[in-house]
């Protein structure tokens, strides 16, 4: 799309080190041993369970699947797949008789406010089995998602830590590839499995290749609308990204406080090295 480029491409033994070191460090550093991971059969989940696997030992890795009664038979499968791979715990706890007395309650909600209960329904079991295993709730987010707001509040966005928050979602495959995640797990086409043919992209109206582009211009080099434009990207398609992230800049922040006084707000107060050991 852009007469000039710049590369998507990354080192994968460097940045597989580099994420098997920080989720080491930010389990250990909270003070835990273990993790739980959603495995839903899509690219991000499965890089994040070889990669959690992979820092913390199979045995302290406990992934869940959780379908819902529409949820795709291939999305069990690759699920599968990923754990026969990593070795890790596994458990499926299904959400269909958790969401489904809310749908009866309010029938008129469309297809958006279920996938967003449901996407809540599942967080509420991971947080619930964390709970049990005594293990952090590792997110599964790519970069792309994040910059698009392309995530539920309080759903798939709730977690103790982001380990792929860094990169693009085409990074990610790379990443995928380098490590031998099941090639038919990256090569299909991203989805949340939130109702039947729903695709990430058909509901974007862009696809990822694109975006992450324009992404390393608009956000990695700073590069203005007009000059992205100038770089050989779509007016049309540049003004609905940012649009896109326009709508949806809140979900990247923590909630607003009302400050009253010069204190620090909880946000800002950091706990004294020699106190949070």
């Amino acid at each position: 799309m852009a007469k000039q480029s710049l590369s998507l491409e990354i080192d994968p033994e460097k940045t597989r080190n580099k994420i098997t070191e920080f989720i080491r460090t930010e389990i250990h550093s909270a003070g835990f041993q273990r993790a739980v991971v959603g495995v839903s059969g899509g690219v991000d989940s499965a890089l994040t369970c070889y990669l959690t696997a992979e820092a913390l030992g199979s045995q302290n890795v406990l992934a869940l699947r959780m379908p819902y009664k529409t949820s795709t038979s291939e999305s069990m499968e690759h699920a599968g797949l990923v754990i026969e791979a990593t070795g890790v715990l596994e458990n499926t706890v299904p959400i269909t008789d958790m969401v489904n007395p809310l749908f009866a309650q309010f029938p008129e909600a469309d297809r958006v406010r279920r996938g967003n209960a449901m996407a809540r329904a599942r967080m509420i079991v991971l947080y619930d089995q964390s709970a049990a295993f005594k293990g952090l709730v590792v997110g599964t987010g790519n970069k792309t998602e994040i910059l698009l707001g392309y995530t539920t509040l309080y759903g798939d966005s709730a977690c103790a830590f982001v380990p792929l928050g860094d990169l693009y979602k085409t990074q990610v495959r790379q990443l995928a590839r380098a490590i031998g995640v099941p090639g038919a797990i990256i090569a299909k086409p991203p989805s949340a499995d939130l109702w039947i043919g729903q695709t990430d992209e058909g509901e974007l109206g862009f696809t990822y290749e694109d975006v992450d582009r324009l992404f390393l211009y608009f956000v990695d080099k700073g590069y203005s609308p007009q000059a992205c434009v100038d770089v050989g990207f779509d007016p049309g398609f540049v003004a609905a990204v940012i649009e896109q992230m326009r709508q949806n800049e809140f979900k990247r922040a923590l909630p607003p406080i009302a400050k009253l006084g010069d204190s620090k707000l909880a946000y800002e107060f950091q706990l004294p090295m020699e106190l949070g050991k």
